[in-house]
């Protein structure tokens, strides 16, 4: 039995679950919701799961996908180094429970906000540079 055929049928069995657990909430039983949760969580992990698995698998038996995901992943870290060591600055922070943020905490925050930033206009201009290169061919 394949793979896909076991997912199909696990897939068959949460729906199955949850139409019968959504059928009891509406009928009144709102006990039952924790029941639907459950379904729900199952049907989370076994997604999540079942992405970061294929996706591990493909990339180790593929070198092309290997190498573009690692050369993603030293860009992403290039960018972080750079808004944390160049562009953030730490400075303490008093917050409104009367703790305090520390140097590190608040460099965090702002490098956080950089990179945000950074990655907001580095996708921004691959969609444009990407669009207008459609347009001239």
């Amino acid at each position: 039995m394949g793979l896909h055929k076991i997912f199909k049928i696990v897939a068959l069995a949460l729906a199955v679950i949850g139409i019968i657990f959504g059928i009891m909430i509406i009928s009144g039983n709102e006990g039952q919701i924790d029941n639907m949760m459950y379904v729900a969580y199952a049907v989370f992990i076994a997604v999540v799961a079942s992405v970061v698995l294929f996706t591990l698998v493909n990339t180790f038996t593929n070198p092309a996908a290997l190498k573009s995901a690692l050369m993603g992943l030293g860009f992403f870290a290039l960018v972080a180094l750079v808004c944390y060591f160049g562009l953030a600055t730490g400075v303490e922070t008093p917050l409104r429970d009367g703790e305090t943020l520390s140097a590190g905490g608040s460099k965090l925050v702002g490098a956080g906000l950089y990179m945000f930033y950074a990655l907001i206009i580095i996708a921004s201009g691959t969609m444009l540079f990407t669009g207008i290169k459609k347009m001239i061919k």
